[in-house]
């Protein structure tokens, strides 16, 4: 009956656990709602993501979490730190051929490069689980610490376009970005995450 299934259906189903260095990532779930509301209810965090309201309730986590635990095409990590959850990071594939990288940080968990950790961890995820040859992200061209986390993980600067950011009300310029399967390989030096399950 295996052979019924496809591998990839098999690998999304399965509970994923993506190690770094100092943090692990991890599907959220519903005991983590309180949390999530507590990190997210930020407008300094949600005026930088684009699908984050403002203010951001218990009932939107509970929403978002139930949104990421059907098979689908969003791959969503909790982000934690030896002192606890810290943030989200995933990936919407949600347009084919146009994959993209999201995260965000409790304010509290600023400047301390958990952003990039977990970006890279998730990048490696993506790379080695699916097949697409590209990654896509960005950053609202008034957040350098977002365009730096990027560029550390190798991304590309593409160019400038208008989105709509659901806590401004508004579109907002962001500095769009590119990164390559080949690029990633040619990076993988830096401190490789490891899966466990």
């Amino acid at each position: 009956m295996l052979q019924d299934f496809s591998s990839v259906t098999l690998q999304e189903a399965r509970p994923s656990v993506v190690a770094t260095e100092r943090l692990t990532l991890r599907r959220p779930t519903l005991a983590d709602v309180k949390t999530i509301a507590h990190l997210a209810n930020d407008r300094r965090v949600a005026e930088n993501t684009r699908r984050l309201p403002f203010p951001y309730s218990q009932d939107d986590a509970v929403a978002f979490i139930r949104g990421t635990a059907v098979l689908g095409n969003e791959t969503a990590f909790l982000i934690e730190h030896d002192s606890g959850p810290v943030g989200m990071v995933g990936i919407d594939r949600s347009t084919p051929g146009n994959a993209e990288l999201g995260y965000w940080l409790g304010v509290e968990h600023w400047g301390r490069g958990y952003a990039t950790e977990a970006a890279r961890g998730a990048i490696d995820f993506f790379f080695e689980e699916l097949e697409d040859d590209h990654l896509y992200a960005g950053a609202r061209v008034t957040n350098p610490a977002s365009r730096n986390v990027l560029e550390k993980c190798g991304f590309q600067w593409s160019g400038v376009q208008l989105h709509r950011f659901l806590a401004l009300g508004s579109s907002t310029p962001v500095d769009c970005f590119r990164l390559s399967r080949g690029v990633w390989s040619s990076l993988k030096s830096w401190s490789s995450a490891r899966r466990m399950r």
